[in-house]
């Protein structure tokens, strides 16, 4: 692993040889602190131990000679050391929060790319944490990332905040999808090089959703006790940092959540008056090497086919690989996204955005798929719609 910053120590001398203020040694503590926080919740997030040290500075592994994965910029002094090692696209997958928890002035690093001229600084964002949100970003993401590499040549940078999650998902995607590697021969290059954990079970997803369809089916889960003050859960489709309230049937003295899901394997927990725990009634996992056991679903479609059932089946197994004509069907899929979302392959619109994003409606060019589709005007959305800020 490359660090692309000096190691910082807690007590810097000034050029008298005495110790930094209290201010700068407390700055540093707090940025320690974050680091601890950082790495603890995303190792409850992602079921192994991962640890980022953000104060140490940027880090990144080169996966190929063309492609690195790494942490993310910090100051646009970060900038001047990828373009030293060949970088001309940097391809950042935090959303604002992620910048902010660490104070990261993106707009001074993006500002510093356009003023140097030999390097791009594009962002497509991912929620942290969130396999479901991977899962539904990663055609559009991909496609981005494809068209810059064509567009720009030299050395591709991918990062999210510790490049351990989304990072290595998107480039493992991109070998997956675009390079030719099938997913397991990807991934053990991805590990040979860098230490990770990427989602592979939202990548299987989402190339299952391409081929195959985007649909969804409705479930209802339900907690029984009727001397509990509220009822709530995360996980499901929203990811562990956030939760879903339940609603009280008084008749039935108990607590309901129906909610529609696309075809796959959702993992919850319960919060009953604050407290996490799993509900006996329904499907639980096996305990993690952590010992944190589960609820879990599983959502199946309607009315699929027998081949379509094969060829999901196949996509989400232990060793998927794409013949040649399913991996030429994905990537016109992807040089399609910039001009509206195809349903050409089967991939429905995304469902389920807030009722109050605003939306338009379209048709694609292509007679066979004369289809309306609806893409987002929003441009922090990136998922499977559209993002307007290319």
């Amino acid at each position: 692993m490359v660090r692309g910053g000096s190691r910082r120590s807690n007590t810097v001398k000034t050029a008298s040889g005495a110790s930094t203020s209290s201010a700068e040694s407390g700055a540093v503590e707090a940025g320690t602190e974050k680091s601890d926080t950082y790495s603890t919740n995303m190792t409850q997030a992602m079921g192994a131990v991962l640890t980022y040290r953000h104060e140490l500075g940027m880090n990144y592994n080169f996966i190929r000679p063309d492609l690195i994965v790494g942490s993310c910029l910090q100051s646009p002094l970060d900038v001047d050391k990828l373009r030293d090692i060949g970088v001309k696209t940097v391809f950042c997958l935090q959303q604002d929060p992620d910048l902010e928890y660490f104070g990261v002035d993106i707009c001074a690093i993006q500002e510093y790319c356009l003023q140097c001229k030999d390097i791009e600084h594009c962002r497509a964002e991912i929620r942290d944490f969130d396999a479901f949100d991977l899962r539904l970003r990663l055609p559009a993401v991909i496609s981005k990332l494809h068209k810059l590499v064509n567009h720009n040549g030299g050395v591709t940078y991918i990062h999210c905040t510790a490049g351990l999650g989304r990072a290595p998902a998107v480039t493992l995607a991109y070998m997956f999808w675009i390079l030719g590697y099938s997913l397991n021969e990807g991934h053990q290059l991805l590990q040979s090089k860098r230490a990770c954990f990427p989602k592979l079970e939202a990548i299987k997803l989402a190339t299952a959703d391409i081929l195959t369809g985007l649909s969804k089916n409705s479930i209802t889960l339900k907690w029984e006790s009727d001397s509990c003050s509220s009822v709530e859960i995360s996980g499901l489709d929203v990811g562990w940092g956030q939760i879903i309230p339940l609603t009280y049937n008084k008749e039935k003295r108990a607590w309901y959540l129906e909610r529609e899901l696309p075809e796959g394997r959702y993992e919850y927990k319960y919060i009953v008056d604050g407290k996490w725990v799993c509900n006996d009634n329904e499907k639980k996992t096996k305990a993690n090497a952590d010992g944190h056991v589960n609820n879990y679903v599983q959502v199946s479609r309607d009315g699929t086919s027998d081949e379509e059932r094969e060829l999901r089946e196949r996509l989400t197994g232990q060793n998927p690989d794409l013949t040649k004509e399913e991996r030429l069907m994905i990537r016109e899929y992807l040089e399609q996204i910039d001009i509206g979302l195809s349903t050409r392959f089967g991939l429905a619109v995304q469902q389920g955005r807030p009722a109050d994003e605003q939306q338009q409606i379209m048709e694609l060019p292509d007679e066979q798929s004369r289809r309306s589709f609806q893409i987002c005007s929003r441009s922090d959305e990136v998922g499977l719609w559209v993002s307007h800020d290319d």
